[in-house]
């Protein structure tokens, strides 16, 4: 029997990844660099992307994924660099707003929407010519507010955003998987990261934390990274149309 860790290697594999400047995006690249991806780096901040790319041997593909005509440019510019993408982790996303639901504007409704569910399914349109001929691995980045409403954290279209991508997952799966390729979604908890560092560093926030999450643990973007390498390669090759939830145990309560 040949080595189970075999399942994991992804050698010579064109991966994109976006959201990959920082955090969950930066830490998903290098996993899959590491197993032997090559991997394009999709972001805002070219800087950051420029010194992982040296790290991990990728590309950097600079773009602000909110502007449609950029975000038209990322996949023809890694099949130029790199080659056709098996890979497509979907992982840049934000909350644009900390507004309540009734104040919510419809500017920051459809931006929210834009960046969060739209783009990901214009790339996973963009991807799908190529992934047509060889089969593939799209894996989406949710939350779990997508999945359940936290209390004290007002964020009804970013929810409703994350809340799509699993919608959207389970359709996509369905219909591309006489193609092989495989899409679904991790929904993650709280973890530690540019964006949460004000909540855990405040003795309230991490009390709230410690609290609402039964595993005694502080988690980081690395808890979160093995769900994703796992979805992206041949481990996971009879799972499609699923969300994953990795939140030690927040939205099992």
């Amino acid at each position: 029997m040949s080595s189970p860790l075999r399942l994991f290697e992804l050698t010579d594999r064109v991966a994109v990844v976006t959201g990959a400047s920082s955090g969950l995006g930066a830490a998903v690249a290098a996993s899959l660099a590491e197993l032997g991806a090559r991997v394009a780096l999709v972001a805002r901040r070219a800087d950051r992307l420029g010194a992982l790319a040296d790290r991990t041997g990728g590309i950097a593909v600079p773009c602000d994924l909110a502007d449609p005509d950029q975000l038209d440019t990322v996949v023809p510019a890694v099949v130029e660099q790199l080659g056709p993408p098996v890979i497509l982790i979907n992982g840049a996303g934000n909350r644009l707003t900390t507004a309540r639901a009734e104040d919510e504007t419809a500017e920051s409704v459809r931006q929210t929407l834009q960046l969060n569910l739209v783009a990901p399914f214009r790339l996973a349109q963009a991807v799908f010519p190529h992934m047509q001929q060889t089969g593939g691995s799209i894996v989406n980045v949710s939350s779990i507010s997508g999945r359940v409403g936290v209390p004290g954290i007002p964020q009804a279209s970013y929810a409703a955003s994350k809340a799509g991508l699993s919608g959207l997952t389970a359709e996509l799966a369905v219909q591309w998987a006489r193609h092989s390729i495989r899409v679904n979604t991790v929904a993650p908890g709280f973890f530690r990261s540019e964006i949460t560092d004000s909540l855990y560093d405040s003795d309230r926030g991490a009390e709230y934390l410690r609290r609402n999450t039964p595993l005694p643990v502080e988690a980081s973007a690395e808890d979160v990274v093995g769900a994703i390498t796992w979805l992206a390669g041949d481990a996971a090759r009879y799972v499609t149309g699923q969300t994953v939830v990795v939140d030690g145990g927040w939205t099992a309560r």
